[in-house]
C-alpha cells in the first residue's frame, strides 16, 4: 500500500472525527426533537395547549434542531466556545470537565468521535478514495447514530433508518457496492418481512411486543446493503450476542424496568462486522464460537 492511500485514509479519519462530533449532536437532539414534535401534534389534536409538565425545560422552548442552539453544558448551560468543541482534543484539554461548573463530561463523546474516525479510516483504506468508500462511510455514520439512540431511548428514528435503506438500494443500483440490485431489493423486503412475522408471531403467542417497527426497518436497510443472502448470518450474530449481553445484564441486575434491552445496537454491531469481515466470515466465526 503506497503513501497516497494511507494519506487518503488518514484524511478520512480526520473528517470522521468531525462527523463523529456531529453524530453526538444527532444522538442527543434527534430524540428530543421527536418528543417535541409528538407533544405539538398531541396538543394540536386535542385542541388545547400541552400542560407545562409535558413541555421541554424553559431554556429549550425556542428553536431546537440539529443546528440551534449552540452546544452547551447540560449541567450549567455554559455555551461552549470554539476551542471547547474540538473533537477529542477539547475533552483531553478540559480533562473531561466543563470549564465553567466542572461537571463531568461523558467519555462517550470522544469515544463516538474516535469510533467514527476509525470506521472512516477503514473504509477509505479498504476501498480507496472512491464512491464505494464514501457510501460505506455514510453507512457507518448512520449505524453509529442508530445504535446509541436506540440504546438510550429504544427509538430507531425513521429519519435515519429510511435514508439508510434507500441509500443501500441506490448504492446497489449505481454499483457503488458489490451487491446486485435484485439481491438488494429482495434483501430489503425479506429483512422487513422476516422481523415483522416474528413480531406478530410473538405478540399473538404472548400478548406482548418483542420489538419495535424500527427494528424491521433497520434490518431491511441491512438487507439492502448486503443482499438477502446475508440476512441469516446478520440475524444470528445479532441474536446470539444480544442474548449473551442480556443474560449478563440480568445476572448483574442491570436490566431496565420491564427486563428488556433494545435489539437495534446488536443489529448495528452485526452490520459493522459484516462490512469489515464480510457476511460469510461473520457466519463462520459465529458457528466456530458455538462449536458447530
Amino acid at each position: 500500500m503506497g503513501p497516497i492511500p494511507w494519506f487518503d485514509a488518514a484524511l478520512a479519519a480526520v473528517f470522521g472525527l468531525l462527523i463523529g462530533s456531529f453524530l453526538n449532536v444527532v444522538i442527543y437532539r434527534l430524540p428530543k426533537m421527536m418528543e417535541r414534535q409528538w407533544a405539538a401534534e398531541c396538543a394540536e389534536y386535542a385542541g388545547t395547549m400541552v400542560e407545562n409538565a409535558a413541555l421541554p425545560p424553559p431554556q429549550e422552548t425556542g428553536s431546537f434542531n440539529l443546528a440551534h442552539p449552540r452546544s452547551r453544558c447540560q449541567a450549567c448551560g455554559h455555551q461552549l466556545r470554539w476551542h471547547e468543541n474540538i473533537p477529542v482534543l477539547s475533552y483531553l484539554f478540559l480533562r473531561g470537565r466543563c470549564s465553567s461548573c466542572e461537571a463531568s463530561i461523558s467519555i462517550r463523546y470522544p469515544l463516538v468521535e474516535l469510533a467514527t474516525a476509525a470506521l472512516f479510516f477503514y473504509c477509505v483504506h479498504q476501498w480507496g478514495a472512491t464512491l464505494t468508500a464514501l457510501a460505506w462511510c455514510g453507512f457507518s455514520a448512520l449505524l453509529v447514530s442508530l445504535a446509541l439512540i436506540d440504546w438510550d431511548t429504544t427509538l430507531l428514528p425513521d429519519d435515519l433508518t429510511l435514508p439508510l435503506l434507500w441509500a443501500g438500494l441506490l448504492a446497489s443500483a449505481l454499483q457503488w457496492i458489490d451487491v446486485p440490485l435484485y439481491s438488494s431489493v429482495i434483501g430489503a423486503a425479506s429483512g422487513y418481512l422476516s422481523l415483522w412475522l416474528v413480531y406478530w408471531g410473538f405478540k399473538l403467542a404472548t400478548g406482548k411486543e418483542g420489538m419495535g417497527y424500527g427494528d424491521f426497518k433497520l434490518f431491511a436497510a441491512l438487507g439492502a446493503w448486503f443482499g438477502w443472502q446475508a440476512l441469516v448470518p446478520l440475524i444470528l450474530m445479532a441474536s446470539v450476542v444480544g442474548a449473551i449481553v442480556g443474560i449478563g445484564m440480568k445476572f448483574a441486575h442491570q436490566l431496565r424496568e420491564g427486563g428488556y434491552i433494545p435489539f437495534g445496537p446488536f443489529l448495528v454491531g452485526a452490520g459493522l462486522l459484516a462490512m469489515i469481515l464480510g457476511p460469510n466470515t461473520v457466519l463462520q466465526t459465529l458457528l466456530g464460537a458455538l462449536g458447530l
